[in-house]
């Protein structure tokens, strides 16, 4: 039990544990319910309870009783493996956890959630995948998504590379939402894929009614049975469970804090709609690369030291010039409008291209495109030799840039292919049509 001091004393002066069904009464009012269990650097002033109607509440202790109720049964540390026939009949798909919730396992006799690191534990949560491929699962990483770094990218690359090598006929890969589209933008530049590779998450974790992980998930398998032999990210298309979308990895960005349909295509359709198990094609005048029509491959050299910078007013220069003094190798610019930043902001930032630092100029607003012919500062920012990147989006060119250093340096080289259309990253004319206004949908 991961409760600790205060917390601690409270429930041991009653012999409770997670999983029992217990009373606690606060200012007149008593909560009952199943304790669950808090993350290890939780506060030792609230515990856990999970009501009846399935939602979970913390409760402050201060000043509150509690009585046990009924005690729980004890987690099932270890399970007998699963006797599960391979069924010649259907697909091989494997499914890889980073970490995130989509993948875990809920016990609902104790209340305990943890991650799903094997197959077994998958079909356990899971067990409808069995009616649709043969799984295989592993756990490569079990990290918050906020912890993803480009050496993490190169790891989930090439564990995806050696399902693929090893018979998966498509790879889903389980992570956490925050920095998705960032994994996805780079698995999208770093494999060349024969099968698809479905990202996908959930916005709720398994342990709450409104959990969007089993949808995701079984919609996820069956991307990855289909003909779209690209990487793309699965997540649930509206705020109800009827159908989920896939987005082009290098497209997609997470665009609400909480909402289940958070991810969406930027200034484009996306690639395709998954309902009742079958896959649609949505966006039809934009070519897709088909299962096997290309050979596997694995681009994973990365420059880790490019540095993401957002335009504000008041910035100071001196950003620009702490990142070349640091050894920066890159720079990617969020900037205003069309792509635009301070004048005052040109001199470092000609300094860092003069020393052989690329700096790509994308916009903040995220729908449209960067334009640096209009207005005298985007005309200046050329000049200096900067990148405007057309309609890619700000995360996309920072890890586009990662990608494109490690393979070049040459500064001509760089621009061209910051500047090609590679994997569906950058649209040759944006319509205004898919910016969507979305009051109370």
């Amino acid at each position: 039990m991961s409760y600790r001091k205060t917390a601690k004393k409270f429930l041991d002066s009653q012999e409770i544990s997670v999983g029992d069904q217990i009373s606690i009464k606060k200012d007149g009012i008593e909560y009952q319910g199943m304790l669950l269990d808090r993350a290890e650097d939780a506060d030792e002033w609230h515990v856990v309870l999970k009501l009846a109607n399935g939602y979970n509440i913390g409760v402050n202790i201060v000043e509150a009783e509690a009585k046990l109720l009924e005690k729980g049964e004890k987690p099932k540390i270890d399970l007998p493996p699963l006797d599960i026939k391979e069924d010649p009949e259907k697909m091989d798909i494997s499914i890889i956890s980073t970490g995130g919730t989509v993948a875990s396992i809920i016990d609902y006799k104790t209340g305990a959630v943890h991650p799903a690191f094997t197959a077994d534990d998958l079909l356990r949560a899971t067990p409808e995948l069995l009616d649709e491929a043969n799984i295989t699962g592993k756990a490569i990483m079990n990290i918050l998504s906020e912890n993803m770094k480009p050496d993490y990218w190169i790891q989930a690359a090439r564990s995806v590379a050696d399902e693929i090598t090893e018979g998966a006929e498509g790879v889903v890969v389980a992570h956490g939402t925050d920095t998705m589209h960032y994994t996805s933008a780079a698995l999208s530049f770093i494999l060349q894929t024969p099968v698809p590779i479905i990202l996908t998450g959930a916005q709720r974790s398994s342990d709450r009614p409104s959990s969007d992980a089993y949808i995701n998930l079984m919609s996820s398998v069956a991307a990855a049975k289909s003909d779209i032999a690209e990487v793309m990210v699965c997540m649930h298309a509206t705020e109800n469970d009827s159908q989920t979308y896939l987005h082009r990895g290098a497209k997609v960005r997470k665009m609400h804090t909480s909402r289940r349909d958070t991810f969406s295509s930027i200034n484009t359709l996306p690639m395709a709609q998954v309902k009742d198990g079958k896959v649609k094609i949505i966006d039809k005048n934009y070519p897709y690369t088909k299962r096997k029509e290309i050979q596997l491959e694995v681009n994973d050299s990365l420059e880790p030291k490019v540095a993401f910078i957002k335009s504000y007013p008041g910035i100071s220069g001196e950003l620009i010039d702490y990142h070349i003094d640091k050894g920066y190798k890159g720079m990617v610019i969020e900037g205003t409008g069309l792509g635009h930043c301070p004048d005052y902001l040109i001199p470092p930032i000609k300094r860092a291209i003069n020393e052989g630092i690329p700096v790509a100029m994308s916009s903040q607003c995220l729908y449209g495109r960067t334009n640096l012919n209009v207005y005298s500062t985007g005309r200046k920012l050329l000049s200096a030799g900067v990148i405007p990147v057309g309609d890619m989006l700000p995360e996309v060119a920072y890890v586009k840039l990662v990608w494109t250093l490690g393979q070049t340096t040459e500064h001509e080289e760089v621009k061209k292919i910051m500047q090609t259309n590679l994997k569906g990253e950058l649209v040759e004319k944006s319509s205004s049509k898919y910016f969507i206004k979305d009051y109370g949908r």
